[in-house]
Formats: C-alpha cells, sequence, structure tokens
C-alpha cells in the first residue's frame, strides 16, 4: 500500500511540475510568438509568379518559427502555376526559404497539358504557354517513347525544310504527324501536311519517306497536305494547289489628287 501511495505522490508530483512547464511552451512557441518576417526565395525561374508566392506564404510565415506547417507550405507552394518542386526550410530567427523549381516546358500535351523538358507533365490552365511548341499527345505511359519518335522525327526533317508541329499516338497505337514547311519564299512546300505513319516499323517509313520527299515535292507543282504511309511499296499522296502569289501592291502616286469618298487614284500594273 505504501508503495502504491508513494507511486500516486510521484505521479501527482510530476504533473504538478510538467503542467506548468506545457503552458509556458504552448504560450512561447504558439502561433502567435517569433513570426517569421523573411521571406528568401532560392532557384532560377522566369514564369513562377513571386506576389502570388509570397501571398501563399503569408498564413503559414505567421504563425510563428516553431509552429510553421513547413510541410504544408511546401504542399501549398507546389501547387501553384509553373512550379515543379518546391523546397521550405526555416532559419533561425525569423527566416522562412524557399527553394523553388520551376518547370521548362518542352511541347503540348493533349489539349490542357504541358510536358517538362523533364518529362513531367502538368497543367496548362492559369499559365501563359509559349508559342512555338511543339504538340504531343498519346497516352500517360508511353511519354518516353512519342518524345523519342518526336527528337527523331525532327532530325530527319528539318534537314529538308520541315518542322515537326505535331506528333501523337492515338489508343490504336498508330502515330501521326503533321509537318510544317520552313522553306525560302516562293518554293513550293508542304506547310501543314499530315503524315499517318501507322502501328508498326514507324522509324523505316520515314526514313524511306524523307529519302524520297524531296524528290516528290519537285515533280509537283502543288501542294502536298497528306501522305499515307502504311504501305509496303509505297505512298498514298494528297495534292492541293499551290497558293497564288501574293499580287504586289500599285504604288500611289504622290502627285493624284483625291477623289470623293476619300480614295486616291493609282498608277502602275494590277
Amino acid at each position: 500500500m505504501s508503495a502504491i501511495l508513494r507511486l500516486a505522490g510521484w505521479l501527482l508530483a510530476v504533473a504538478l511540475v510538467a503542467l506548468p512547464v506545457v503552458a509556458v511552451v504552448n504560450g512561447w512557441v504558439g502561433a502567435s510568438q517569433w513570426p517569421l518576417s523573411k521571406l528568401r526565395v532560392t532557384g532560377e525561374f522566369q514564369r513562377v509568379d513571386g506576389a502570388l508566392l509570397q501571398k501563399t506564404l503569408m498564413p503559414y510565415a505567421q504563425r510563428g518559427f516553431f509552429a510553421v506547417d513547413l510541410e504544408g507550405a511546401r504542399t501549398a507552394v507546389a501547387r501553384l502555376p509553373w512550379v515543379e518542386s518546391a523546397d521550405v526550410r526555416k532559419r533561425w530567427p525569423d527566416v522562412l526559404e524557399v527553394r523553388v523549381t520551376e518547370h521548362r516546358p518542352f511541347a503540348r500535351w493533349g489539349d490542357d497539358r504541358l510536358l517538362s523538358q523533364q518529362g513531367r507533365l502538368f497543367p496548362a490552365k492559369g499559365v501563359q504557354v509559349p508559342p512555338g511548341l511543339p504538340r504531343l499527345g498519346g497516352a500517360e505511359s508511353r511519354v518516353p517513347e512519342v518524345v523519342a519518335l518526336y527528337n527523331e522525327s525532327r532530325e530527319l526533317f528539318t534537314p529538308i525544310g520541315f518542322d515537326v508541329d505535331v506528333l501523337q499516338i492515338d489508343a490504336r497505337g498508330s502515330w501521326s504527324l503533321v509537318l510544317h514547311s520552313r522553306a525560302r519564299s516562293g518554293e513550293l512546300a508542304a506547310a501543314g501536311s499530315e503524315v499517318i505513319v501507322g502501328r508498326s516499323g514507324a522509324r523505316a517509313r520515314l526514313k524511306r519517306f524523307v529519302r524520297l520527299m524531296p524528290q516528290l515535292l519537285a515533280q509537283q507543282e502543288k501542294v502536298l497536305t497528306r501522305a499515307d504511309l502504311r504501305y509496303t511499296n509505297g505512298f498514298a499522296l494528297s495534292w492541293a494547289p499551290a497558293p497564288a502569289p501574293a499580287r504586289p501592291e500599285a504604288p500611289v502616286s504622290p502627285s493624284a489628287p483625291a477623289q470623293p469618298g476619300g480614295s486616291t487614284t493609282q498608277q502602275g500594273q494590277t
């Protein structure tokens, strides 16, 4: 019995000592104590909104040095547009330090996402998409295959004056491309040409097509609009009339009097 009384007395003494300490600690490290008044951002980025980043972190910084939720702050920053990853730390006595890694866009993916140079997909909503990005598409699991064939296709078509604007693989595994000509002014070229590659032997079919494409274009005074490569011994090609050359505007004579209605008399061949 005496042992039980001694144990109870010991527990009571510990409680009497611990409770005031807990109360003091709660008041000292509570949300309103030791606020983080400085934000230090590191990392190279151009598109992340600095004002939005600061606004996102403010609720966490105000909780105080010892009470700040670093994981919550990191998650909130990682959700911001253009942020690939974020690391949030605190530095005594009042600094909240954030390191941001920004997505570097490589291509559009489908209608509503972008693909970064690191091979990660991220939403395009809320971001200003840079102009001139190629459009890739397919199942998310096939990102490496799509990127690999795009890079190879670009190496094939660039030497003959074409860019690959679109490359995608559909649900059946069939590949297709859209090409855009970089030909010099006055040359007949395939601007916006669709190329149907098919499901098998995509690389071999493209290499054969690229090898014969300059000869095919040289034999026609039309523009190639579609090429179907799904044939064993050839291609199915569709052509459209070449656009008429732009008519030069006739020079306006500086001495011509103004005509009724605000028009002017033009001289020159039309």
